[in-house]
This record gives C-alpha cells, structure tokens and sequence, in this order.
C-alpha cells in the first residue's frame, strides 16, 4: 500500500528541489539500504557521479552534512597528512565523494547563467541588511582567480569585490606580481556583506558557495589563490587555520590552489607582506611570470 505525503510536505520538498536546482545540484538518491546507493535522478553531461558501468562513491556523513566541514565545533579535518610531492606539492589522498565532487558541473555553464541563477538572492539572512550583490571582477578567461571571504562596506556600496582599504592593497600585490586587476579574476565566498564585516556563518557559506564552484568551474584557471582562512577552509573543507598549510600548493578540483593571508590581516600586521610576498611569487613561478626578488608588497 502507496503512502501518500501530506499536502504542506510535498511543498516542502518541491522548494527544496527547486532551491538545489537553482545551485546547479541535479543529482539525487534512492535506496540508501541497498550495498550501493543508485541515482535516481542524473543528468547524462558525463558527471563523475553519474559515468555508465561505474560504481557510484558512498555517500558518507560530511556529504550529506557539508556544514561540518566549516567551524571549530566540527572535527575530522581534510588535511590530516597530506602526501607531499617534490617537496612543494600537496596532493590529497584518495577519499569517498565530498559536498563539492557531488555538485554536477552544469552543462554550458556561463557566469551570466551563475549570476541569473543567483537572481536576488534570499537564500540566507546575509540578504536583510545587503545593498548590492558582489558578484566578481575581472577578468572571465583568467589563468588566476584570487577569492576571499565576503563583500565588506565598500563593496557592499559599489558591487564590486575588493575596492576598499584591503581591496587597494590586493590590487598592489597584483601590480607587484606584473600584473593588472584586469588580468585576473576576483570573487569571494559569499555574496553578500556579513553585518559588521562579522565572518560567514556555516550555514551562509553552506548556502553561497556553490555558485563559487560554478565560477571557478567556468572560469577554469590554472592557479587559485584563497585569501584568508574562511576561503582557504571552504575550498578545503577543513577546518584547520591557514597557518598549517599557508604557501603550500594544494589541488582543488584539478586546480593548483594556494591559500595566503588576507589583504585585510596585512594591514593590522604589516610584517606578514613578506611572507605573502613568498607565496606570490611561487605564483609568479607557477604562471610563468618573471620573479622580481627585490620587490615586495
């Protein structure tokens, strides 16, 4: 006998559906007592989850709970001990699928569809006190995306990233580097301007990054660079501090990424441009960019 659903619980589903949908999450599951989970739903766009004859990953507990890859309250960090090649490389272990690996890549994805599908957003609280949406700047086709953790007052203002106080000092990192703003590409975690500049709760970033994904998905670059923790962990999912793998080269999605201090950290402690500086320009070496050694932040 058919067990039918309660009217205002066929509605909730349906948001919800409708909400994943908007996020570019199109696949789904069924028969979670069988020894493999089956798709239900699944696009045939050659997702890796979705490949004809393959076995599909076990869905493990941080999958179907992503926020408990962000805060300290949470355990089981990523980046227990990585494996480390020639020395500079870090390459994660082989491990079951994540929140991200489950985001299907959209077929023809476009940043115009990202911020369609963004819309005006009220996804999460970030939205009651926002005057802009901070989508991105720069450059669409860029061999280098620099991303950080949230749009702050002057961005909110003017809707673009990084224009303020710690956004000026970025662009002088990248003109050190010999390059310009619009030679590369730059976003952030969430979209909108936590209040008081506060730090993104879990559930904000839960909820905002996988348009971030989807960016750095179309944009495709060769280098990510993540400018503080918030970035660092969300890319990461982890939640150990920078400090423990700052300047190391670490993969996200087939990507080289590397986390450094945020502009904004550089300008209550001057004395840590050096240290970024050396992280920039393994970046330089990485691009191919020439290395000027006597040039600082």
């Amino acid at each position: 006998m058919t067990e039918h659903l309660p009217e205002n619980l066929q509605t909730k589903i349906t948001e919800r559906l409708a909400f994943y949908q908007d996020l570019g999450i199109n696949l789904f599951y069924r028969d979670r007592t069988a020894g493999s989970l089956q798709p239900s739903l699944a696009r045939s766009t050659g997702s890796p989850l979705a490949r004809e004859g393959e076995p599909l990953p076990k869905l493990t507990p941080n999958s179907e709970k992503r926020e408990a890859f962000v805060g300290a309250q949470h355990a089981s960090p990523q980046l227990g001990n990585l494996p480390i090649v020639d020395k500079t490389v870090f390459v994660p272990p082989i491990k079951t699928s994540t929140f991200f690996e489950m985001l299907e890549r959209v077929e023809n994805d476009t940043l115009l569809k990202i911020r369609e599908d963004i819309g005006d957003c009220t996804r999460c609280r970030l939205h009651k006190a926002r005057h802009h949406i901070v989508f991105a700047d720069g450059n669409p086709q860029a061999d280098l995306v620099f991303v950080g953790e949230g749009p702050g007052a002057d961005e909110d203002a003017t809707g673009v990233p990084f224009v303020g106080r710690a956004g000026k000092l970025l662009t002088q990192m990248i003109q050190a580097m010999g390059l310009q703003r619009e030679d590369v590409y730059i976003c952030n975690v969430v979209k909108c301007r936590p209040p008081e500049n506060r730090q993104p709760l879990p559930d904000e970033v839960t909820t905002c990054s996988p348009f971030l994904v989807r960016q750095l998905e179309v944009v495709n670059p060769k280098v990510i660079v993540c400018l503080g923790a918030t970035a660092a962990q969300t890319l990461l999912e982890t939640t150990q501090g920078i400090s423990k793998f700052r300047g190391q080269w670490l993969d996200f999605r087939g990507r080289k990424l590397l986390a450094t201090y945020h502009p904004a950290y550089l300008l209550r402690n001057p004395a840590a441009k050096g240290e970024v500086w050396k992280d920039l320009q393994k970046v330089m070496t990485e691009l191919g960019l020439a290395v000027k050694k006597a040039k600082s932040v």
